[in-house]
């Protein structure tokens, strides 16, 4: 076998894209990611960025919860179990298959403004 297929660099390739692809992706704007993981999990059927569908606009969250300095971890915990009655009557469903990781990204793009 050639002796360049036994190169350290050639047996480091893999790695090298992995930490490249790592860095691009951990570089990858937030709202963007989380208006994907809002795609994923299908938030967008019942919520907007500014106007009331079934659920409240994720403006309006940002607007309550502003203040509140336990704000993302109340939110996760609630996208989480779902509930009702702080934004009316209708009920959001439980998403038990949110991982924690994503529910600490869509937390914290809804209280920005999902922007």
């Amino acid at each position: 076998m050639p002796a360049s297929l036994h190169s350290p660099c050639r047996r480091r390739r893999p790695a090298a894209v992995a930490a490249v692809l790592a860095l691009l992706l951990a570089a990858m704007p937030p709202a963007f990611a989380s208006k994907a993981l809002a795609m994923k999990y299908g938030c967008l059927g019942c919520h907007a960025v500014a106007t009331q569908l079934v659920g409240p606009p994720y403006q309006a969250v940002a607007e309550k919860y502003a203040d509140q300095p336990d704000a993302a971890a109340m939110l996760a915990a609630r996208i989480r179990s779902g509930g009702s009655g702080k934004w009316g009557e209708l009920v959001m469903p439980p998403q038990p298959q949110v991982s924690e990781a994503d529910l600490k990204k869509l937390a914290a793009w809804v209280l920005g403004g999902a922007k």
